[in-house]
Parts: structure tokens; C-alpha cells; sequence
């Protein structure tokens, strides 16, 4: 029996950066941020949107009556959790009305989040072909205003269903992890903001990519040329271009260019909205599938997995039937075309109006929000969402 994701949507707000502006704004060479770390935009995240608003609105374009009486598995990877003991995924069951029979939990490492429930709710379907599995994978990138990681922030939300019999891709279970306590990426309590060595980082990521890459290959004598695509977490998308190259020596000349082109088309929608930490792998395979007119039924795609301090995990997944839909594709095109450009000030006005840790109560004028779910604020020190059918 197959295993693996049978729908996958995506939400992120509608208001963007552009990076060429921001790099005249901070007095930078625009080719800097555009090649050097190949974004384009960068999407801004309002204060009446938060991950488990952003998750809602990813996750209601594929729950239906069909499937809502399936799921009764709620897992949402985050690193830019909204409490410290009450799980994103509670909150996220109770707007979206799935079942209180429903097990609902948050996982957190870094960027790794989704990924762990990911695989988690594939043995799961494994053991219960007849029910289903929604995986979450939303957060916030904020680094500060005039920082180094500035260019590297973003936002939104992944929801995929993890079904028997899927659409899209499955899994057969095999891969190959490995962890290591690493201070290269961290968020302390006290912040919104997160603390990063950079170049450490880069570092870090090739070499867990090269050593599950390798373990990978040893567990399944799968070689390079068995691939049809690799992606990768993309935090930007230079750095996917990095692990891809350390790689490539391995592969015919052929091939070497068939995953370039894969690449290119897996990291269209990151370099349109930035990053996603635990969604970003999974927003480069939704433009893999969206936009690689040589992706095939069958082809088996490579995925890298990186969480910051740190987890890595490289698997595969097979291509199946219904993995190309028109449909969503233009739901996809509609929603990042249609977004408003901000200037420079306006996009740090927004983000110096995120909400403090310490924020006590706190109103938000959602008028100028036009999404179903959105955040509203903080009464008696609970969140207050609205689903504005």
C-alpha cells in the first residue's frame, strides 16, 4: 500500500517586498540580494495574521466533508509557536471544525518541524489505511530591521494531507537522518526575533546534506542517477543551489543539467515569497509539481530536510498520477500576482507593529485584512481568532 501526500495548499498574506528596493533602501548592490542570494520578494506578514491563521487559510483550500471526517491526526511543525504550552494544532482543529476524536499536537525543530510530522503521520496511514493526516508547516521569519538576515525573512503556511492511495507522491519509508547540537541558528524566549551565525550555517547545511545523502544511498544503493528532481529546504534559494552543487560531481553531465532544471523550477514560489522555515521544503515541491513540465509519473524526487541546531533528513518520493493540478497552479499564480507591493517604510512599519512578547491586551483592526481567519488579538491573556465566513 502507498502512503504519502494527496493534497497540499498554500497561504501567505497579501503583501510583498520587493528585494531590489529593499536593497537600494539598505545602500546594497540589488544583484547582491537578487543572484547572490536569488530572491526576488519577500512576503510580509500584518499583525492580524499569525501560524495558526496562516495555517487555517492554507488548510481550508483541501479539507472538504470528504476528507474532514477522515482526519483525525493534527500535526503542525512550527518554530514560531504562539504559547509555550497550548499547541497551535488545538486551535487550528477548532477553525477549520475538524473532530474533537482528533489527536493534535505541535513538533518544533527549527526548520525540521514539518518534516517530523510529516514522517510521523505516514507510519501512522501506515497502520490505519482508512483515516487521514493533516501536517502543517507555517511560520514568521524575522531577523530585525537593517540586519544581515533581513533579506533572508518571509512567512506563510504549507498544509498537506497525508493519505493511503495518494495523488501526488508517497513514501516508501526509507531515509536517513542525523542530528547534532549546534548553535548556528536560535530563537531565545525572550525574542521575536531570531539570532543567527550565517556563514556557520551554510556551512552546516552542506555538510548534513552530504552526510544523509550518503547514509541514504548506502541504506537503498539509490544513486544520483536515479533521480528525476532534488529539492531542498530553501531558507533562500541560494542556499539549495549550494547542497545541489556539492553533489552534482557525482552525476553525468546529462543528469547534472536535468537537476538544475528541476531545481529552477522547485524554487520558483520561494524566490517570490522568502522563507518559510518549516514550509520551505515543502513550497519548493508544490513548484516542482506546479511548474516542471518534464516531471513525470514514476520519477522519483530527492528531499532535504535542515533544521537549524540541528536535524537533517534526506528521503524520496514517488511521483503519482494526479500530482499536476491546473487548478491549483492558477489558485497559486491568482494569490501571489495579486499582492500589494509596499514601499520600504510601510513594510517596517508593519514590522515594527508585530505584537511583543509582553504584549497584555492588545486590539487589531483586521479591516484591512481581507483573509477568512485572522488574529484579532490578545484578551485576558488569550488569542482571539476570527473565522469570518
Amino acid at each position: 500500500m502507498k502512503v504519502g501526500i494527496d493534497a497540499i495548499s498554500f497561504y501567505t498574506p497579501a503583501m510583498y517586498l520587493s528585494m531590489e528596493q529593499l536593497a537600494k533602501a539598505r545602500n546594497e548592490d540589488p544583484n547582491k540580494y537578487l543572484i547572490g542570494i536569488g530572491q526576488q520578494e519577500q512576503s510580509v506578514v500584518p499583525n492580524t495574521q499569525d501560524v495558526v491563521t496562516m495555517a487555517a487559510n492554507a488548510a481550508e483550500q483541501i479539507i472538504n466533508d470528504d476528507n474532514r471526517a477522515k482526519i483525525d491526526l493534527v500535526i503542525f511543525g512550527t518554530e514560531s509557536g504562539i504559547d509555550n504550552s497550548k499547541s497551535a494544532a488545538i486551535y487550528l482543529q477548532t477553525l477549520l471544525e475538524l473532530s474533537p476524536r482528533t489527536r493534535a499536537f505541535e513538533t518544533k525543530q527549527a526548520c525540521y518541524g514539518a518534516t517530523a510530522g510529516l514522517q510521523m503521520a505516514r507510519d501512522y496511514v501506515q497502520l490505519h489505511p482508512d483515516k487521514q493526516a493533516l501536517v502543517i508547516g507555517a511560520d514568521v521569519a524575522r531577523y530585525g530591521l537593517n540586519t544581515p538576515g533581513e533579506v533572508t525573512q518571509g512567512g506563510g503556511a504549507v498544509a498537506m494531507i497525508v493519505s493511503a492511495n495518494p495523488r501526488i507522491i508517497s513514501f516508501d519509508g526509507n531515509s536517513a537522518f542525523y542530528s547534532k547540537d549546534i548553535m548556528d541558528f536560535w530563537r531565545p524566549l525572550h525574542t521575536t526575533e531570531a539570532i543567527v551565525d550565517g556563514h556557520y550555517s551554510n556551512d552546516v547545511y552542506v555538510n548534513f546534506f552530504k552526510e544523509t545523502w550518503n547514509q541514504y544511498q548506502q541504506i537503498t544503493d539509490l544513486s544520483i542517477a536515479d533521480l528525476s528532481a532534488m529539492i531542498f529546504h530553501l531558507p533562500y534559494p541560494k542556499m539549495g543551489i549550494k547542497g545541489l552543487r556539492a553533489v552534482l560531481p557525482e552525476a553525468t553531465p546529462d543528469k547534472q543539467a536535468e537537476l538544475k532544471t528541476a531545481f529552477s523550477f522547485g524554487s520558483m514560489y520561494n524566490k517570490r515569497v522568502g522563507n518559510l522555515y518549516t514550509g520551505s521544503l515543502y513550497l519548493s515541491l508544490l513548484s516542482l509539481i506546479d511548474n516542471d513540465d518534464h516531471l513525470k509519473v514514476g520519477d522519483t524526487v530527492g528531499l532535504f530536510s535542515y533544521g537549524s541546531g540541528a536535524q537533517g533528513e534526506f528521503f524520496t518520493g514517488q511521483v503519482e498520477a494526479g500530482f499536476f493540478d491546473a487548478n491549483r497552479k492558477q489558485r497559486m499564480q491568482t494569490m501571489l500576482n495579486s499582492r500589494r507591493q509596499l514601499s520600504v517604510p510601510e513594510y517596517e512599519s508593519i514590522f515594527n507593529s508585530w505584537p511583543k512578547i509582553k504584549a497584555g491586551d492588545l486590539i487589531l483592526s483586521v479591516s484591512d485584512d481581507d483573509a477568512k481567519f485572522v488574529f484579532a488579538g490578545v484578551k485576558d491573556d488569550q488569542r482571539q481568532y476570527l473565522n469570518r465566513k
